[in-house]
């Protein structure tokens, strides 16, 4: 049943992808500053790794799967309302460092905060939309990761340029407070289970996270559709970390040009992977279950000679426009994936079921991608010198075809699954 008007869904949707877009702005600013940050405190490509990879996703994980608990027994805005606080707060903060170790506890601080932001939003959207249109909904809420990256590599270079890196994580930081108000006080908490029917006696039911996670272990499809994001992630967040830096190296281009031709190539080529991987495997999920996964293995699959080629082309315009045609088809995964596995569990497992999912995302994708792709460009520069990365960046390439091995086998999954939904809904209506 409804649980608000259509145009007020469609607020909700709005403010907590605009929360999403805080989050990556945020997040992303560190990559377009670390070649500034990297010559001034001396690091290496694989402590920059560390900074935007590994040690800032195990403590979001980490942080994630108490607070996803909370989210689903507590109240979800207010969750969200104070998670923009801390990460706002702890990017602002990262201007003040004075070394790495600071620098990196500052990023951790910002994880920590982070997590604190998708977990009960999924679970909100969950309430608010019907699963027929949930893949497009959760698809709506991901473009907020590349509009996100789009304003945090745009911004991010203009700032670095005209105030320096410093000013510009206090620039984009303190913002963040004034969202957190909006979100307090102008969103609703919906019902738990809102759009799923009242005689469904699952809707009301609480369950331990080891009970969650036990169910969820149990889902063939849910753990090769997680493992297949995770190395999506994988792939998409050494691109993000080390595109930027790349292209300074490799092509010339100075830290603002960066951030103006990449914010508006991944920004807008993200949005309409994003957007065409959720509406599409609605159409098509409609009729077989197996398209939730099928769009999202196919996708990344094609965008993978794209990729190559961007990282092989001597032409600065080519390589770019590969970027962007590339970039489409790797942005398409995220919807999909987070609407069947909410599809998979009852109401009050959501946010639990969204924090196991991007625990296992995260450890897979942001925990190894930037740091394997760092240590393997430091591990090849003595050769190769600052085309290490160009190498390194291929290799991280490839991982993709793991994930449409997974997404392939997690379709198959899905149809018995789905098979024994009808069976068990047939059996209830003979009796």
């Amino acid at each position: 049943m409804d649980t608000a008007t259509r145009s007020y869904r469609r607020y909700v949707l709005f403010i907590l992808t605009l929360v999403y877009v805080f989050n990556f702005v945020d997040r992303q600013i560190l990559v377009i500053l670390q070649e500034p940050i990297k010559a001034e405190l001396g690091l290496s490509d694989t402590q920059l790794g560390l900074l935007t990879g590994f040690a800032f996703a195990i403590f979001y994980v980490i942080i994630g799967i108490p607070i996803a608990r909370w989210a689903d027994v507590g109240n979800r805005r207010n969750i969200v309302s104070l998670a923009i606080v801390v990460w706002s707060g702890m990017t602002a903060i990262s201007g003040l460092a004075q070394n790495y170790v600071q620098l990196l506890l500052a990023r951790i601080g910002v994880g920590v905060g982070e997590a604190g932001a998708s977990p009960p939003s999924h679970s909100m959207i969950s309430d608010y939309y019907a699963p027929e249109e949930r893949g497009a909904a959760m698809s709506i809420y991901s473009m907020g990761l590349y509009i996100g990256i789009l304003v945090g590599l745009l911004l991010g270079g203009w700032l670095s340029d005209k105030i320096g890196w410093r000013m510009a994580f206090f620039a984009v930081g303190l913002p963040g407070i004034l969202m957190a108000v909006v979100v307090r006080y102008t969103l609703k908490e919906p019902p738990r289970g809102g759009t799923t029917m009242v005689s469904d006696p699952n809707v009301g039911e609480r369950y331990t996270f080891k009970e969650t996670l036990s169910y969820l272990w149990g889902s063939v499809a849910f753990r090769n559709a997680s493992l297949a994001a995770g190395f999506c992630a994988f792939a998409g967040y050494s691109s993000l970390t080390f595109t930027p830096s790349f292209l300074i190296r490799s092509h010339g281009m100075s830290v603002s040009e960066v951030g103006l031709a990449l914010g508006l190539i991944i920004g807008i080529s993200g949005v309409i992977g994003a957007l065409s991987g959720g509406f599409l495997a609605d159409k098509f999920g409609k009729k077989d279950m197996r398209w939730y996964m099928w769009v999202p293995g196919i996708g990344v699959f094609i965008g993978l000679p794209f990729s190559l080629l961007a990282l092989n082309l001597e032409s600065l315009n080519a390589t770019l426009a590969c970027i962007f045609i590339g970039n489409i088809f790797m942005s398409c995964y995220l919807g999909p994936t987070v609407a069947i596995a909410h599809h998979l569990v009852k109401p009050s497992m959501r946010a639990t079921t969204s924090a196991i999912l991007y625990f296992i995302l995260n450890i897979v994708g942001l925990g190894c991608g930037p740091v394997v792709t760092g240590m393997v460009s430091d591990y090849l520069a003595p050769e190769f010198g600052v085309e290490s990365l160009r190498y390194a960046l291929m290799f991280s390439s490839f991982v993709v075809l793991i994930a449409t091995a997974q997404y392939l086998r997690s379709g198959s999954a899905l149809a018995k699954h789905s098979d024994e939904e009808r069976s068990e809904g047939t059996e209830e209506v003979t009796a």
